[in-house]
């Protein structure tokens, strides 16, 4: 089984795909590099399906259409909404836990950073607007505030990876830019952190702890929130440096690509003995947890 998640281009992939098929592959398993372009994912298809070779997408989205048009293809993924939907919620509940500890100006709105990994990303998208939107509903329902983008000027309400890479040094570098502004001294300080990813999470919380947060030291600490679940964002949150994060369960989706792998080549069910939430007759969602240690 060949698992190709090529961190560069989609003329890359294609090559490391087809070189593979070259090679004898009996079987592929594929993280689309460019989930934006259905033509990618169809290409890819294609290839495949030219070979008479069983393929498993994984974790970025793929059309149903384009998936579902050939018999030994499927997809193992996430409910793409709901990381974004309980990271909203766990963020709001925190915040109203905590509301006067985290107002470190005392207006009574609390600001907050948002970073998005990617442009064009379903995953992205989802958890940019309902990371915070399901946090609203929690703090108004309250009669608190909805948060407040730290800055007004900014009218996407959100920071992005330029590279689309998801990055550390790209939350590090963001956070860095942001506090030599928005800070304590100026009244302006932003007071919640928002990532779509544990990687951004950790870069935000570099900066940070460069700055003198978020140091477990009896100083003050941000609020800052990721997905993934990794093992740093774990340590993380253990060391009282993060806040919370969204657990995708690696094991899990592992699990499935391979059972599925294993089905589609021996002829079985696509989905025998594969433990996760069927969508049709395509693909199978592993569920999310919420984790703050």
């Amino acid at each position: 089984y060949l698992d190709y998640d090529a961190n560069g281009s989609q003329t890359t992939q294609t090559e490391q795909i087809q070189t593979a098929i070259t090679k004898g592959a009996s079987c592929l398993v594929v993280n689309i590099v460019d989930a934006s372009s259905d033509d990618a994912t169809q290409a890819i298809l294609d290839m495949a399906k030219e070979a008479n070779l069983p393929i498993v997408f994984f974790n970025r989205s793929v059309s149903e259409e384009i998936v579902s048009s050939y018999e030994k293809a499927a997809y193992v993924g996430t409910d793409y909404t709901m990381a974004g939907h309980m990271q909203g919620k766990m963020i709001g509940d925190y915040v109203l836990a905590n509301y006067d500890e985290l107002d470190i100006n005392g207006d009574g709105v609390i600001t907050y950073v948002m970073f998005k990994g990617q442009e064009g990303n379903l995953e992205a998208d989802a958890r940019t607007q309902y990371g915070v939107e399901d946090a609203d509903a929690v703090l108004t329902a309250a009669g608190k505030p909805a948060l407040e983008f730290y800055d007004d000027a900014n009218a996407s309400k959100y920071l992005l990876d330029q590279n689309g890479a998801w990055s550390a040094a790209q939350g590090q570098e963001h956070m860095q830019t942001l506090l030599s502004k928005y800070n304590e001294d100026n009244g302006n300080m932003v007071e919640l952190v928002i990532a779509n990813n544990d990687d951004m999470a950790l870069g935000a919380i570099a900066a940070l702890q460069a700055a003198g947060y978020n140091k477990n030291d009896g100083g003050v600490t941000i609020p800052v929130f990721g997905v993934d679940a990794t093992a740093a964002a774990q340590e993380a949150i253990a060391a009282k440096s993060m806040t919370g994060t969204i657990k995708q369960d690696a094991v899990g989706m592992a699990n499935a690509v391979v059972k599925i792998a294993e089905n589609l080549g021996l002829g079985k069910g696509t989905f025998d003995d594969v433990v996760g939430d069927l969508e049709g007759t395509w693909r199978v969602n592993i569920p999310y947890s919420a984790y703050q240690g």
